[in-house]
């Protein structure tokens, strides 16, 4: 029987504030507290609370057959904390539950995994795991990393750390041909690696209310039905949380869609199962070597890390913050050192991408610039004054 395996991204950032300097100090110096609230509350209204209402709802309605999987970043899981307890005690049911998989990553969804030292990387997900456990008291056995960035090393790291198993998108550069519907292996590691049926996936993420689609209106039934269209191990569909109300908002009827989904899938003689579950189902069929590809991910048609570093303006910044990691740390602050580690976060780089056309919307969502150049200025001017408030910091200790 082949095993459908859901995984949704939950995920915000602290955004920068429109930075001036000012009489300030600490987090809120460089971070946005009124608009990161305001971003996480409605987002919470119209996705995180019927999205956990609808899915928990789901898992009684099918006694459990439906399971899918979560990961919640750390600084998601920080705003539920602040501002979300709704959302937060919708996660712990799901735990209960026992029909969810919670995974790990990076506590910042950070891009801390393309340093060339990894400590910084490994600590951010240690800091995750302790988060979820306490948080949620659950200790995940597989790994995602931010935005699906993978290679070699991430999966050798991952499996060092005891992780089960690794998520990472299928791209068609890197499988040559080859399906993303059955496990494989890690190079120079072992780790079985769970691809991302893109396919299936963008079907629901990105085209559910695209008029011009071939395939409009998108039904359960019509997608249950593409699904039992596959005749292998696993279908694995990962998309955004957000999918579900913000993205695709209330009225297209992405809410009507989830809610009939685990049914017309359970009717096709799929059935549902965690990661986890399927590397106990089933065995890697072979090796899998990134190396000649570098790294990869799931943003944006090239699948690599141009979303993020693809520009002038993204890589300069990328190095300014790489290169601070040392006297941060030299500090021993711990405000300093949390600043730092949100100015890691994906999103800010993400901002910064020029590119344009469908991808340039999605990058262009969520921000609160106008456009990249003003994220990126805005983002060094952020980064010359702490990196000026670092070195104060320094020259008090000597």
């Amino acid at each position: 029987m082949t095993s459908v395996c859901m995984y949704f991204q939950v995920h915000q950032p602290f955004r920068l504030r429109r930075f001036w300097p000012d009489d300030r100090s600490g987090f809120y110096r460089y971070f946005d507290e009124r608009s990161n609230r305001e971003i996480f509350e409605r987002v919470a209204r119209k996705c995180y609370i019927p999205a956990n209402r609808a899915l928990l709802n789901s898992i009684d309605e099918h006694r459990g057959e439906f399971r899918f999987s979560l990961s919640v970043t750390g600084t998601l899981l920080e705003q539920c904390e602040l501002w979300g307890k709704e959302v937060l005690e919708g996660f712990r049911q799901m735990a209960e539950t026992g029909a969810v998989e919670f995974l790990d990553e990076t506590f910042y969804h950070s891009l801390s995994s393309l340093f060339d030292d990894k400590k910084e990387f490994i600590e951010e997900i240690k800091e995750h795991r302790e988060l979820v456990h306490d948080l949620l008291g659950v200790n995940p056995q597989v790994f995602r990393n931010t935005e699906l960035l993978y290679n070699n090393t991430i999966a050798k790291i991952a499996s060092d750390l005891g992780y089960k198993a690794i998520l990472t998108e299928g791209a068609d550069h890197m499988l040559d041909g080859r399906s993303p519907n059955v496990l494989y292996r890690a190079k120079d590691s072992d780790i079985p690696i769970i691809f991302r049926n893109y396919k299936l996936s963008d079907d629901i993420g990105y085209r559910f209310s695209a008029r011009w689609w071939e395939g409009y209106p998108l039904t359960a039934e019509k997608w249950a039905s593409w699904a039992s269209g596959i005749k292998e191990d696993c279908v694995n569909i990962y998309m955004d949380y957000e999918t579900f109300g913000e993205h695709q908002w209330e009225e297209t009827g992405i809410f009507t869609f989830l809610n009939k989904l685990p049914g017309e899938v359970l009717k096709t003689q799929l059935s549902f199962s965690t990661p986890l579950e399927l590397i106990k189902k089933y065995s890697p069929v072979a090796e899998i070597d990134v190396g000649d590809f570098s790294t990869i991910s799931w943003a944006d048609m090239e699948r690599d890390t141009s979303a993020w570093l693809g520009n002038d303006m993204q890589r300069r910044c990328f190095e300014e913050i790489k290169l601070l990691e040392p006297f941060v740390k030299k500090t021993g602050d711990p405000e300093i050192l949390r600043i730092w580690k949100h100015m890691l976060t994906s999103d800010h780089y993400y901002y910064m991408c020029t590119k344009w056309l469908g991808d340039g919307d999605v990058h262009s969502y969520f921000s609160v610039h106008s456009t990249p150049f003003e994220a990126a200025v805005n983002f060094m001017a952020a980064l010359m004054d702490f990196k000026a408030q670092v070195f104060k910091k320094l020259s008090a200790i000597d």
